[in-house]
């Protein structure tokens, strides 16, 4: 039996919870919570969709109430390209592992349910953004570097 399971509405706290633990241990980031209690309604939405193009893969704690780690992402839509002509593109935003969970491999298993999600749902590519900590993950599950030019417009 998997120790993955798809996240639930029930779940929204504990997601919200180590979507934090992420943004603390990146750099120069706000510690701020006071934004989860607009996000909650929203998530809990996002999360009792089934079908829904957005799915959070969790490992339950094995030594308390709540979730030990996480693995958050979605499935878009862009114009296709020669590589891509159905234009699915997986986008994996938010990985975290509590810090008294970790080295047990439970991140490694969110991603590893998130990627075959995404697919089975014909993702013809999976873009993240990664920091440093989380690099060697990533490249071990075949992620690899790339020129990035993003740049970012806040409205």
């Amino acid at each position: 039996m998997s120790l993955v399971r798809r996240a639930a509405p029930e779940d929204a706290g504990e997601v919200l919870r180590l979507r934090q633990v992420m943004i603390d241990s990146m750099a120069g980031t706000d510690p701020s919570t006071q934004w989860h209690a607009g996000s909650l309604p929203a998530l809990q939405g996002r999360l009792a969709d089934p079908d829904g193009d957005f799915p959070v893969f969790v490992v339950d704690h094995p030594e308390r109430p709540g979730a030990a780690a996480m693995a958050a992402g979605t499935l878009e839509y862009r114009i296709g390209r020669a590589d891509n002509p159905h234009g699915r593109v997986g986008y994996v935003f938010s990985v975290a592992t509590d810090p008294d969970a970790r080295r047990r491999g439970y991140a490694r298993a969110c991603m590893t349910e998130l990627l075959a999600w995404l697919r089975e749902r014909g993702a013809a590519h999976v873009d993240l953004n990664a920091s440093a900590q989380a690099e060697p993950l990533y490249t071990s599950l075949g992620f690899v570097r790339k020129p990035d030019p993003s740049m970012r417009l806040a409205l």
